[in-house]
């Protein structure tokens, strides 16, 4: 079984209207960004620009993580067992991943 199949619905489900809005303002953020470059703009007003796609980006993890853990993984820490025992593992893998 992976780790999708022990997940029957996701976590992130009821805020994916939300999550698919703010990737779309990333979108729109990067291909400014691309803009920006081929405009030659002020290297300064581009690494404002990609700052802020990086913030956009680590609040949309930070919300699937927290999503994650308040679903996935405490569903599986109920039932206990090896199940349980995996997605804590899985989130602290996330976790360092994100703090990288």
């Amino acid at each position: 079984m992976t780790t999708t199949e022990t997940c029957h619905s996701h976590g992130y489900t009821p805020e994916k209207a939300a999550y698919l809005r703010r990737l779309k303002l990333v979108e729109g953020q990067v291909r400014g960004l691309a803009r920006m470059v081929d405009e030659d703009q002020y290297c300064i007003d581009i690494l404002t620009q990609v700052t802020a796609v990086t913030s956009a980006l680590k609040a949309v993890s930070l919300g699937l993580l927290e999503d994650h853990l308040t679903h996935c993984v405490a569903d599986a820490a109920r039932k206990g067992g090896p199940e349980g025992a995996e997605k804590i593992d899985e989130a602290m893998q996330a976790i360092k991943r994100l703090t990288r």
